[in-house]
């Protein structure tokens, strides 16, 4: 270092020369392992540190700097349930449409005989006939009467129903059966059940035997010849569709004529309960000692006219019921069909 003209001149090497990097503090200078300085902390770097977005939109701390842009933090979707009060109301609202006309009924029962419409001795209100009834079911009458007709008139249907279908659908396939037995099936067909029940009862007795078999002979009918116009009244394109895949006839029945085949068959099926009844309520009444045929007839003859409507109404409840079983056995069966739209 040399003085010179009064002021100091300090000369400078070249490795005292720096350049601007090297302006840097030392506390400028970091590596990627360096420890965060405070500032650097109060930016989140993890989802857990993000702050929750407001009306869908993020909201940036005001000690971060302008430009960066949080990840929002995704959204559970709402689910719109289904409120329950609209399905009870128009579960409601059907039930009252199809129960109407009942009550229309039994309201027209209850009042005719009160304003003299009717004579109530005949035909008494409808709230007589309930007390009657629930008077059957204390003393265990009703019970016993209509367990005796369930069991002849179940077992002469399901006997029915075994014998019609096979033989409906044997007949329905093979036109030579067909052409053999049509003509007696005509005869039988046009007689009435009703008419034969003398002759059932001279050849079978007045036991059980000749009430099943009525109820056999009168429910036979429907199954069978719905059976028969079920097989022939498939659909020819189907038939033609399945041939042309080389299915065997065995196959070919089991897959095409058979499933569509189950709604006619249970049309018939449905007509024979409704037979099985009525049929045995008239057989019940000519010679019996239980059923409901029975109770109705004895009620008569001791002129007990609430009780004599009361065994009516309990027939006419366990049509109904009969009647919506095979209709459930129905839709069950026949499930691959595609429903009607209005």
């Amino acid at each position: 270092m040399s003085i010179a003209s009064g002021s100091s001149t300090q000369h400078t090497t070249p490795e005292d020369l720096t350049t601007p990097e090297d302006l840097k503090t030392p506390g400028d200078l970091k590596t990627p392992g360096d420890p965060k300085t405070p500032e650097e902390l109060k930016t989140p770097e993890t989802p857990g540190e993000l702050s929750a977005p407001t009306t869908g939109t993020s909201s940036a701390s005001t000690d971060e700097p302008a430009g960066v842009v949080q990840p929002l933090t995704p959204s559970r979707p709402r689910l719109d349930r289904p409120s329950v009060l609209p399905r009870i109301l128009r579960a409601a609202l059907t039930g009252a449409t199809k129960s109407a006309a009942i009550v229309a009924l039994l309201l027209a029962w209850e009042l005719a005989p009160r304003f003299g419409l009717v004579d109530p001795t005949f035909l008494p209100p409808f709230s007589e006939v309930a007390q009657a009834w629930w008077e059957l079911v204390a003393n265990g009458q009703l019970a016993d009467n209509a367990q005796a007709s369930l069991v002849r008139s179940f077992s002469g249907f399901g006997i029915a129903v075994a014998v019609s279908v096979p033989l409906g659908l044997l007949i329905g396939w093979y036109r030579p059966v067909a052409d053999l037995l049509n003509p007696l099936l005509q005869v039988f067909l046009n007689t009435a059940a009703l008419a034969l029940l003398p002759v059932f009862v001279l050849l079978l007795g007045i036991g059980e035997t000749s009430k099943i078999s009525i109820v056999v002979y009168a429910c036979a009918w429907p199954i069978l010849f719905n059976t028969i116009s079920a097989v022939r009244t498939v659909d020819p394109t189907l038939l033609r569709l399945a041939k042309s895949m080389d299915l065997s006839a065995p196959r070919l029945f089991q897959k095409v004529i058979l499933p569509a085949s189950v709604p006619t068959i249970f049309t018939g099926i449905r007509l024979a309960g409704a037979v099985s009844i009525v049929v045995l309520v008239a057989a019940e009444m000519i010679g019996a000692k239980a059923g409901l045929g029975y109770l109705i007839n004895a009620s008569q003859y001791n002129f007990a006219i609430p009780q004599m409507y009361a065994g009516i109404v309990t027939i006419s409840v366990i049509g109904v019921a009969f009647n919506q079983l095979l209709v459930v056995v129905e839709k069950r069966l026949s499930s691959w069909r595609v429903p009607a739209t209005s």
